[in-house]
């Protein structure tokens, strides 16, 4: 059970590491928050599944840090954005 668990935690590793390369080249902001969204889900998805299948203590608190990390990187991108289109139409 615990390979199973690792290697669906690998899959979405894999899954984020295309969602970098996406950040990188997407053409507009949506789609680089977007990118940067599943960066933050599957960096937890992650985590939890190898912290239940190893049972190492604390990397549930890590995987909780990193949720609010990723909301709050969502919220200061959505700023940044808003702030971007506010001086263009100026």
């Amino acid at each position: 059970m615990n390979e199973l668990l690792l290697a669906a935690a690998g899959l979405i590793v894999l899954t984020v590491a295309v969602g970098l390369v996406r950040i990188l080249r997407a053409s507009d902001d949506v789609e680089r928050l977007m990118s940067v969204q599943l960066l933050g889900t599957g960096g937890i998805a992650a985590l939890l599944l190898i912290a239940y299948a190893t049972n190492v203590p604390g990397v549930e608190d890590v995987a909780l840090g990193l949720s609010l990390l990723a909301a709050l990187a969502t919220l200061a991108f959505v700023n940044l954005i808003d702030a971007d289109q506010g001086d263009a139409e100026a």
